[in-house]
């Protein structure tokens, strides 16, 4: 174990220990995020996500960064792209329901609103998952695969935040064969169904915190992925 594997645990214990220490503080996050939920959004993805790529460097490299890793640029995309995630979480936890409803389903809704684990929940939880990452997780992948290509050809300087993304150059770049292989066709059905499934059985203050500590798990996942690649 190297002395940054032990600074990345401790990093990690200073994020979360204080939450299960202090129910001051608990309370005062739950009343934080209940006000500025896009706020939270942004500082949630930012880290988190941002540590889970950088576990992923740590497993296909050896080190937490490289020279063209870009923390500060991917700490901004990953807060914004947080944001884009929470509103797309709220607009499908809101939507999917609605149509379930209107196919005559009231009773699992009904039971979807309630607290506690039901048959109703599950499915209209599963039903949520399904639509929300058959539609909108593509787009939000790959999208997220240019802008870490674009901040690697910026140097993994602040400057990427104010360079434009050669958007058609870096699509061409993409290597399909493992984004629709193993990004969409696996880790989608056999990882994010499942695991957005379990967020949107959770209360609507936990779903977008669950939903960024599932970005350390994206880290590995991206990993693996390239070293498939």
């Amino acid at each position: 174990m190297k002395r940054t594997d032990l600074l990345f645990a401790i990093v990690m214990l200073a994020i979360f220990l204080p939450f299960f220490l202090s129910p001051e503080l608990y309370g005062w996050y739950k009343g934080f995020n209940a006000e500025h939920s896009m706020i939270m959004a942004f500082i949630k993805f930012a880290l988190l996500s941002t540590l889970g790529e950088m576990l992923g460097c740590r497993i296909t490299t050896g080190n937490y960064t490289s020279p063209t890793f870009g923390v500060m640029p991917r700490m901004v995309v990953w807060g914004l792209l947080g944001m884009a995630i929470s509103m797309a979480m709220s607009v499908f936890a809101a939507g999917i329901p609605a149509f379930i409803t209107s196919m005559g389903g009231e009773h699992l809704v009904a039971q979807f609103a309630t607290e506690g684990i039901s048959w109703g929940k599950f499915v209209v939880a599963l039903s949520i998952s399904v639509m929300m990452n058959t539609f909108f997780a593509p787009v939000f992948m790959t999208f997220h695969k240019i802008t870490d290509a674009h901040i690697a050809e910026c140097g993994g300087s602040l400057k990427a935040l104010v360079t434009p993304i050669p958007m058609q150059r870096l699509i061409k770049g993409v290597n399909w064969d493992v984004q629709w292989g193993f990004i969409f066709k696996k880790t989608i059905p056999l990882f994010w169904y499942p695991a957005h499934t379990i967020t949107f059985m959770l209360p609507g203050e936990l779903r977008v915190l669950f939903a960024a500590l599932l970005g350390v798990a994206l880290g590995v996942i991206l990993a693996i992925g390239l070293k498939k690649k």
